[in-house]
C-alpha cells in the first residue's frame, strides 16, 4: 500500500513516466511505426489517466502545500506552476480529441491536433517533474 505522503513522488515519476512515453511514441511515428506509435501514446494516455486519479486523491486527503522557497526563486516557482497548471486544463480536452481522431483513423484531423497536443503534453508532464522537485525536494 502506498501511503499518501508518497504520492507527490509517484506523482512526479507518472509525469516523467509520460514525457518518456511521448517522447518515444513521437519518435516512433516519425519512423513510420504507427503500431508503436499507438501503443506509446495509448500507454501515455493511460499513464497520464492514473497520475491525475493519484493527483485528485492525494489533494483530496492531503490539501495543499506551501512553496517555502524565498527570493529569486520565488517568482519563477510560481511562472512554472501557473503555466503547467493552465496547460494542463487546456491539454486535457486536447489529448482526449487526438487520441479520439487516432483511434477513428481521421489521421488529417488526429495529426493537426497532435502538432498542437504533444509539445503541451511535454511541456505539462516535464514541468509536473519540475514543481515536485521545487515544492517537496529543494524548498520543503
Amino acid at each position: 500500500m502506498i501511503a499518501t505522503a508518497d504520492l507527490p513522488a509517484v506523482n512526479a515519476t507518472l509525469n516523467g513516466t509520460t514525457a518518456v512515453l511521448l517522447s518515444l511514441g513521437y519518435a516512433m511515428v516519425r519512423r513510420r511505426k504507427i503500431l508503436l506509435h499507438k501503443t506509446f501514446m495509448l500507454s501515455a494516455f493511460g499513464v497520464s489517466t492514473l497520475f491525475l486519479a493519484s493527483y485528485l486523491w492525494y489533494h483530496a486527503h492531503a490539501g495543499l502545500r506551501r512553496f517555502e522557497g524565498r527570493g529569486w526563486i520565488r517568482p519563477v516557482y510560481f511562472a512554472i506552476l501557473i503555466s503547467h497548471t493552465v496547460l494542463a486544463a487546456v491539454v486535457v480536452p486536447l489529448a482526449l480529441t487526438t487520441v479520439y481522431f487516432g483511434l477513428r483513423s481521421r489521421h488529417p484531423a488526429h495529426q493537426r491536433i497532435a502538432r498542437w497536443t504533444l509539445p503541451i503534453w511535454l511541456y505539462v508532464s516535464l514541468t509536473g517533474v519540475v514543481v515536485y522537485l521545487l515544492l517537496y525536494r529543494l524548498f520543503s
